[in-house]
Order: structure tokens, then sequence, then C-alpha cells
């Protein structure tokens, strides 16, 4: 499996947090599945030095990258917009 790093990061605009708070439910949802069936390896979310939540971080593997796209246009936090930039590089999990 093709392995992936996605480093998110949340809106900041004044409700951003709220908003994410509202979405989380549905996402968690997914991570839950996406763990269940193999392609999630980790996930969490980024902290701002008050301990609130501001971005995402998740190690996710695909058979191909066709998964990833699949993944990525059902996601939650991007389909309602708590993810204002991410980046997704290829990766690879040194020690499992």
């Amino acid at each position: 499996m093709k392995q992936f790093v996605l480093i998110a990061k949340d809106g900041k605009g004044e409700g951003a947090l709220d908003h994410r708070m509202e979405v989380r439910p549905f996402h968690l949802e997914m991570a839950n599945k996406m763990k269940a069936s193999g392609n999630l390896i980790l996930g969490g979310a980024i902290l701002d030095l008050d301990e609130k939540m501001r971005g995402s971080v998740m190690v996710v593997q695909f058979e191909s990258e066709e998964g990833l796209k699949e993944w990525l246009s059902n996601e939650p936090y991007l389909q309602k917009g708590v993810w204002e930039q991410y980046e997704i590089h290829p990766f690879r999990v040194a020690i499992k």
C-alpha cells in the first residue's frame, strides 16, 4: 500500500473552532471507518499554545492514489471547509 501524510490547517476566522467542533463527529466517524479498513494508520489534532485544535495530521494508506483522492473528496473537514489549507506527501512509516 502507498502511504501518505496529510498536514492540514484550520481556518482562523471567528467561529473556526466552533465550526470544527460541529463537523468533528462526522470526521471521527469517517476516521473510525478508515481505521477499521486499515486505511488510517494514525491521526490527531494540531494544537495551539492554548491547546485548542487548529489543524490535523493524518498518516493514511491506500492501494492507489485514486483511493486517496476518493477519501479526500468525502472527508468532512474538507467538504465543510474546516481545513483551510492542506498538503499531502508520500510517506513511509519506519517502525510498524
